[in-house]
């Protein structure tokens, strides 16, 4: 007898998962506790363990297939259980037929209460690209359209597809029998365009062109992506601070400091220090929007921006307020050293409050970073660059840096984000050579 094997829930706030590689074909045997495929979510990847010892069965959902927690994604035929069920095949067919009675019933219980139970997301998006909701295939609970289904369908340039078949539904019924004659007409020549099956882009491929398939993880970072520039309308602004002081601290410390701690002195926690005292101040820049409702986050945990070759980790340093540059230093060298090591745990992701990117790592002198969601704001230090500027009604070349901010302009307007990032400023010029950290 197989024994059904579902897809676990992997986090408190997740979902779904998308497996990214089977470990087992059908056939194979299998430990319990071992890993039999690798899933990725919108926070974390892990591996799904067997739940028996026994052979792969059957393979249910294949590997890019995003499938809801709870979900059926294979079956493993338990040690033994061949041997012993072999004679009684006869009894599959019955269950088999009972299966398929039981099915129709189900889905009609789920469809008509749920399918065309719309949530405000879903209903704007659909909208504002003019979608009509009855061509979407539900993937939530009983069918129902989620705002996932919607994003999924403008990503796959099949808006333009939904509004042709919108279009000819309100055609005049004398206008009817001659479309579908000269669709007719036209079918062997149009039908290659989607006979496989697969969204068109658009694109026409020219010689040497290369198609990379999309990662898990690519395909998630773009649609948390497309989610942030949906539902948060971004306004962004900038300040350029006086960092020399800084520079001369960091430049002063950072030898007796990797040789005393064993972590390097970087810019970042000074500029995460800056930022989490700001944020004291202006509490709105660390808050989420709550719909009818803006909520202020009471602990402020940092997200900071961490790339590797392929994709870009937002791992979480928890109450960074209470930490000081040497606590900080530390945090973020362990959180950067398990992201390029690909052991961060759903714990490490979880919970960001503000993001601090830090883009002047790549040399970047601006940028308009998208808000990590459903966050209200996200920082980029750019690149610290020596510059002649009037100082004290002299030329003087000086450190400085460009502090650049975009926001979510339903939580923060320009004045509160134009102090917030002043406040930054400030702390930042505060520092000098003879400071103590």
């Amino acid at each position: 007898m197989a024994t059904d094997v579902t897809m676990p829930q992997l986090g408190e706030s997740v979902t779904e998962g998308t497996i990214t590689k089977w470990l087992k074909k059908p056939g194979d045997p299998v430990a319990k506790y071992e890993p039999i495929c690798e899933v990725a979510t919108d926070k974390v990847n892990a591996e799904v363990p067997a739940t028996i010892s026994g052979t792969m069965k059957e393979i249910i959902a294949e590997e890019g297939q995003t499938v809801e927690v709870g979900q059926l994604i294979c079956r493993i035929e338990e040690e033994g259980a061949a041997a012993t069920e072999a004679p009684a095949e006869e009894k599959a067919p019955k269950a088999e037929e009972e299966v398929k009675t039981e099915a129709p019933a189900k889905k009609d219980q789920g469809e008509p209460s749920m399918k065309r139970r719309y949530s405000p997301a879903v209903l704007r998006l659909a909208q504002e690209h003019n979608i009509d909701l009855e061509k979407i295939e539900g993937t939530g609970a009983g069918g129902r359209i989620t705002r996932k289904d919607v994003l999924r369908v403008i990503e796959s340039g099949q808006v333009d597809t939904v509004k042709a078949e919108q279009a000819k539904k309100e055609e005049t019924p004398q206008q009817a029998p001659a479309a579908e004659a000269a669709r007719t007409a036209t079918a062997p020549v149009s039908a290659p365009a989607v006979s496989d099956g697969k969204p068109t882009t658009g694109i026409t491929l020219e010689e040497g062109d290369q198609e990379v398939p999309v990662t898990a993880v690519r395909k998630t970072i773009a649609q948390r992506m497309v989610q942030s520039k949906h539902e948060a309308p971004h306004a962004w602004t900038m300040v350029e601070a006086d960092v020399t002081g800084l520079v001369q601290l960091r430049n002063k410390l950072k030898d007796e400091f990797k040789k005393r701690e064993g972590v390097s002195l970087t810019f970042l926690p000074f500029f995460i220090k800056a930022v989490v005292d700001s944020l004291k101040e202006f509490p709105y820049l660390n808050a989420v929007w709550g719909g009818d409702k803006i909520i202020l986050k009471k602990r402020i945990n940092i997200s900071i921006a961490v790339a590797t070759d392929d994709a870009l980790y937002v791992p979480v340093i928890k109450d960074a307020d209470e930490k000081s540059i040497l606590g900080l230093a530390k945090e973020i060298h362990r959180l950067v050293e398990k992201t390029r090591a690909g052991k961060l745990s759903l714990e490490d992701l979880q919970g960001g409050t503000f993001t601090v990117n830090n883009t002047g790592s790549f040399g970047s002198i601006a940028s308009m970073p998208i808000i990590n969601h459903p966050q209200a704001a996200i920082i980029s230090m750019e690149a610290i660059v020596k510059k002649p500027v009037i100082f004290n009604d002299m030329i003087a070349v000086r450190d400085r840096v460009n502090l650049c901010l975009s926001l979510d302009h339903r939580i923060l307007d320009g004045l509160m984000a134009g102090r917030f990032l002043q406040a930054v400023k400030q702390r930042l010029e505060a520092y000098g050579p003879d400071t103590q950290i």
